[in-house]
């Protein structure tokens, strides 16, 4: 039996990506440049002989940002169904059919930034030197004032690892599907920066104080499954974690 994944992909570059600028419940847009990334990578990454196979995806979980969503749109995922909010654009012409319902939830919404929204890193380091705070602000470790700590990412993102597991993963394991039916056991998450990997994170049950040291860039898309084909042993798959170069895309269509 194949042994279930989630896809995680953050959505395509911003102007507050771009700077650095924390973007949590601010509704902006994808650059230009970030949505013809995106459209790369789906003309990549997703196909029937391609990393994300759009048949064996049982679910897909969005952000309600309409980055994210645009992001998802961009895929080139064809549905024969409506999506769940009203299209943010035109689609890629090559789509790709997948019967998988979309879902958007709460639970995979961006980190909410409180004070810090709209502001870099060193900006808030400066602030809460100016405020007599500790300077060395961690997010995984401090949170943010008038937003969300640690403790409340891993409450809502250990709700949709659990629903996952139950929903999609345990019954795929346990082949639970009518004899001779394709296997659809994938799962899809669209998503952003922090709270994804926090997700990955908290996928392989680790605190979030502890820090993730990995990146996962806008555009990219990362891959998360288990071990032994064990729903107790959960895994981050390293192998299925890159993002396309644009430019390297482009001279490929240019030689075709």
């Amino acid at each position: 039996m194949t042994t279930p994944r989630v896809f995680i992909v953050r959505h395509g570059e911003t102007e507050w990506s771009l700077n650095g600028r924390h973007t949590g419940s601010t509704d902006i847009p994808l650059t230009a440049n970030g949505e013809k990334r995106v459209r790369a990578t789906g003309r990549a990454l997703v196909g029937n002989d391609r990393l994300i196979v759009p048949g064996k995806l049982a679910h897909v979980y969005v952000s309600p940002r309409k980055r994210a969503q645009r992001t998802f749109e961009l895929l080139g995922l064809g549905h024969s169904h409506s999506l769940p909010w009203a299209a943010h654009g035109d689609k890629p012409a090559d789509q790709r059919a997948c019967a998988a319902e979309v879902e958007v939830t709460e639970d995979i919404r961006e980190w909410d930034y409180g004070d810090y929204e709209g502001i870099t890193t060193p900006e808030i380091r400066e602030l809460r030197r100016q405020q007599g705070l500790d300077p060395g602000w961690d997010i995984w470790r401090d949170g943010c004032p008038g937003g969300e700590s640690p403790s409340d990412i891993t409450t809502r993102l250990d709700r949709l690892i659990k629903d996952i597991r139950d929903k999609y993963h345990a019954t795929s394991m346990a082949g639970a599907h009518p004899a001779g039916a394709a296997y659809m056991g994938d799962v899809l998450v669209v998503a952003h920066g922090h709270i994804l990997r926090a997700f990955a994170q908290r996928w392989a049950g680790q605190s979030l104080e502890r820090g993730p040291t990995f990146l996962l860039e806008a555009g990219g898309v990362g891959t998360l499954s288990y071990e032994h084909h064990s729903i107790h042993e959960p895994a981050i798959l390293l192998g299925g974690a890159f993002t396309v170069d644009l430019a390297e895309e482009t001279n490929d269509q240019e030689r075709k």
